[in-house]
């Protein structure tokens, strides 16, 4: 297993490229630049604080993660990104409403520097938001060849060894994949010929791989999951991630479900409605984009509980998810959710979830995490989807052949297999057997 995967140094600086300079990017930058100078600790996240077992129990080798792999420093980030609103990071974090003034204020001038490039932006695909920072070309095509230019010049202009593109916009209308979406060469075409199949966010995906950089889908829009930008990647020797940031109901769902599976107790239906006022909650207000948020979260348990394996626990389960814009809310989420569960000889018990959470504090360290995994991805040599990265995923994207993997705990041991794995360590089983022998 040593000398597996050869690493290349993280030397330099990351350039970290932001389609949707909102709330959830706003959060992150801010909460990176206060980290720099001490004034916050990255809760949540695993690159900053996580640590990772090597070896046996006994030799009590607990490094932190971010001693053990080659990744970029926080102080190596670099930030800019593209949005249809021209407000700089700010401005943009002000009218998110998501952090206090004490811890907006110290990063005030880091953030005032990051002003948005005009987007591509097209609201046949996001219908309740609309702005004038846009650009303009004949067709997508010609769109991704100025968002190349713009990847280009950022690069050029603040000398940076190396790249990474992480959606953070909005939730696009649902898109299934067709024809167009098979092949590179159908792709492009599509592309020159303005087909409504090609999302924006598609077209900031080829932009990336184009230009050799990791993109990493945060919502839940068709973007890279379909052959053509697989294949696209894997030629350009390009990871792609996503998709849709994991956060709050979800990520509870990812938590309770397998200790359910897991002590083998049935599962009658599971009722869960969000409410929330931030841009996101403004957006999914549309039925459209509701649909493709709608899906992603309607997946996990399915492949969780494995009905088709377990008919009398959870063969016959209603599942039902709903999402209400409220605007008094703001970025403060609350996720509810009521389960009706059974055990022994069928008896019946509930469960009831009241989560009061934050969806770009949540979000935040998520970010961060890919950005820096997927960054540390590109230099191991690895290409096409990252399926080790799950963990930070609602709709984890896998090998055509497979199914996705949904659970938190298997996701980890995943995630931290695979750095033991390009590190040369031993992999862990948790078998033990060897300390009873």
């Amino acid at each position: 297993m040593k000398g597996k995967v050869e690493i290349k140094s993280p030397e330099g600086k990351l350039g970290v490229l932001i389609p949707g300079i909102g709330a959830v990017s706003t959060t992150f930058m801010a909460g990176v630049f206060l980290a720099r100078k001490g004034l916050g600790k990255p809760f949540g996240s695993l690159t900053q604080m996580g640590t990772i077992r090597l070896g046996k129990r006994t030799e009590k080798r607990v490094p932190r993660i971010k001693d053990f792999v080659e990744l970029a420093e926080l102080n190596d980030l670099v930030f800019a990104g593209w949005d249809i609103f021209p407000d700089n990071a700010y401005e943009a974090a002000v009218k998110a409403g998501v952090l206090r003034k004490e811890h907006l204020e110290p990063v005030r001038d880091e953030l005032e520097q990051i002003k948005p490039m005009p987007a591509v932006f097209d609201r046949n695909y996001v219908k309740k938001l609309d702005g004038p920072n846009k650009k303009t070309g004949s067709n997508k095509y010609e769109l991704a060849l100025k968002l190349m230019d713009d990847i280009k010049k950022f690069k050029e202009e603040n000398s940076l060894n190396r790249l990474v593109m992480i959606w953070c916009a909005s939730t696009e209308i649902y898109l299934k994949p067709e024809p167009v979406h098979q092949t590179i060469e159908s792709l492009e075409k599509a592309m020159k010929e303005n087909h409504p199949a090609i999302a924006p966010s598609m077209v900031y995906a080829y932009a990336a791989i184009k230009s050799g950089v990791p993109f990493i889908n945060g919502a839940p829009n068709l973007t890279v999951d379909i052959p053509a930008m697989v294949e696209l990647a894997r030629q350009h020797n390009v990871p792609i991630a996503g998709k849709d940031f994991k956060t709050g109901q979800t990520l509870m769902k990812t938590i309770v479900a397998p200790g359910l599976k897991a002590r083998l107790l049935g599962l009658q239906g599971w009722f869960s409605t969000n409410i929330l006022g931030n841009r996101d909650g403004e957006v999914l207000d549309d039925p459209e984009s509701f649909k493709t948020k709608e899906e992603s979260k309607l997946g996990a348990l399915e492949y969780i509980l494995q009905p088709e394996i377990y008919p009398e626990l959870y063969g016959k389960f209603y599942h039902k998810v709903r999402i209400n814009y409220y605007p008094p809310r703001g970025d403060n989420k609350e996720g509810w959710d009521n389960i009706d569960i059974f055990g022994w000889l069928g008896y019946p018990m509930q469960i009831k979830i009241d989560f009061l959470c934050r969806d770009s504090i949540l979000a935040a360290p998520i970010v961060l995490d890919l950005v820096l995994f997927m960054d540390l991805a590109q230099r191991a040599g690895f290409r096409g989807i990252q399926e080790w990265l799950s963990f930070y995923f609602k709709t984890p994207m896998c090998a055509p052949e497979l199914y996705p993997e949904h659970d938190l705990f298997i996701q980890l041991m995943k995630l931290k297999n695979t750095l033991r794995y390009i590190k040369g360590e031993e992999l862990i089983t948790h078998l033990g057997l060897e300390y009873y022998d």
